[in-house]
């Protein structure tokens, strides 16, 4: 099924390097959510600038809808979850932190750079098999990073039936949001014929 295993394993755990290393950021400076909003703003622009300002070409504006819709959704759910006590962020002054869109953004980011980085190792590059490592990656990767800024005190899932401090409805809820916006952007795709590795 993989082409070059060595490779696929060394770029997934570069990827668990970098949600370890976000995941012990937002952990350790959890009270001042100000500041993390600041540093992921900034994670942001860098990312918009390599990937649409800087190429003279091929300029991947699908990178910047799927961030705002994976943004705009996780608010929807950070917002419903909290107000009905389904979970809360501790030592904030607010009941949602600052950093939380900019968080969702990077989380679509994240995935779909691994993926984009994954998807030509793959022996057969069906769309099957395409959207099993998206959710296989949905799934583990979001609710890996949860882990280490729920034993932080980022936050606490009330939720029952727990894995980790991670909830099953959680891990559901994160795999539909971001199968959600992968849609949207094959939709996009297709209709307007822009090619590319992860949603085509």
């Amino acid at each position: 099924m993989i082409t070059n295993k060595k490779l696929f394993l060394k770029e997934t755990l570069k990827a668990l390097l970098k949600l370890i290393i976000a995941g012990i950021i937002i952990g350790v400076l959890k009270e001042y959510d100000a500041l993390i909003a600041g540093i992921l703003v900034l994670k942001i622009i860098h990312n918009v600038y390599k990937e649409i300002i800087q190429p003279k070409t091929n300029k991947n504006w699908l990178l910047l809808i799927g961030m705002l819709l994976t943004g705009f959704g996780g608010i929807i759910g950070e917002t419903w979850g909290v107000a009905n006590g389904y979970w809360e962020y501790h030592e904030v002054t607010r009941e949602l932190p600052l950093w939380l869109p900019f968080a969702w953004m990077l989380a679509f980011h994240y995935l779909y750079k691994l993926e984009r980085t994954l998807i030509p190792l793959l022996k057969e590059k069906t769309q099957k098999n395409k959207i099993f490592l998206a959710i296989l990656l949905a799934l583990i990767l979001p609710a890996f990073g949860e882990v280490i800024t729920i034993y932080l005190g980022v936050w606490t899932y009330y939720w029952p039936y727990q894995l980790f401090g991670v909830p099953l409805y959680a891990f559901i809820c994160l795999v539909f949001v971001h199968m959600l916006v992968y849609i949207l952007l094959h939709f996009i795709c297709k209709k307007y014929k822009i090619n590319d590795v992860v949603f085509n």
